[in-house]
């Protein structure tokens, strides 16, 4: 896969401070980063990691401070609210979870958006009601592409044109993009967040590559076409967003 090309000041920023199959204090493998005074302590990745357990893919991702400990502040309406997010881009096909081939960039991702739910299967928050619990961070599945209504080398979540019926996961939550809302939970310990993912081949898992980051996102003034727009990256792993981690390695 292509590396995307970011920004001339974000590659400056994001420069020299990479690591990969290195060790950062107490985790080892994966690709260990430098932390970055200039990001939030939430969001400084210092290691990102895929691993497998049996037929389980373990995402692993450590930052600076306090991992999940900001969240987005709620804006009263769809259009123009914010999602914030730990992401594992990967060089997996999309037809791995359930999406059409070469369908663009499949990540896994670790979200939280209180201004709307996108779980309708799912009742994180407990409360008996399976619309209201969108702040509390739960998991997706999505395909990236870049879009330049996003901005400038920006990425977009996959829209799905209107009359169109693509291949889509069982757990499609019915937005008109290319996510899935396959309900693993994300556990958050101390400056970690750890996702245990099941696979029927995890050996398509074990073949794999990745990168890590961290972005805030956020949904079109127009609701569609685009819909969801990656509009600040806090940070990223390799620097450059070239997959240079190798699972299990």
């Amino acid at each position: 896969m292509k590396s995307l090309k970011f920004s001339p000041l974000l590659a400056l920023l994001l420069s020299g401070f990479v690591g990969t199959s290195s060790a950062h204090d107490a985790h080892s493998g994966g690709i260990a980063s430098k932390s970055i005074k200039a990001v939030k302590a939430p969001f400084d990745i210092v290691h990102t990691k895929i691993s497998t357990d049996g037929d389980v893919a373990v995402f692993h991702m450590a930052v600076s401070g306090k991992a999940g400990a900001n969240r987005p502040a709620k804006s009263g309406k769809l259009a123009g609210s914010s999602v914030f997010s730990y992401v594992w881009a990967t060089s997996l096909d999309p037809s791995v979870i359930g999406f059409e081939p070469k369908a663009g960039i499949l990540a896994f991702a670790v979200t939280s958006h209180p201004d709307f739910d996108d779980t309708p299967l799912f009742d994180e928050n407990g409360d008996g009601k399976l619309n209201n619990d969108g702040d509390v961070w739960h998991s997706h599945w999505v395909v990236l592409q870049p879009d330049a209504v996003c901005g400038k080398d920006a990425l977009k979540v996959v829209d799905i044109p209107e009359g169109t019926k693509p291949r889509l996961p069982k757990t499609w939550p019915g937005l008109p993009i290319l996510i899935d809302s396959p309900g693993w939970s994300p556990t958050f310990k101390g400056k970690t967040v750890e996702v245990r993912v099941p696979f029927d081949d995890i050996g398509i898992v074990e073949s794999g590559a990745f990168d890590g980051v961290t972005a805030a996102l956020r949904v079109n003034a127009s609701v569609h076409n685009p819909l969801l727009c990656v509009a600040n990256v806090f940070k990223v792993a390799s620097g450059d967003l070239s997959l240079p981690g190798k699972v299990n390695k």
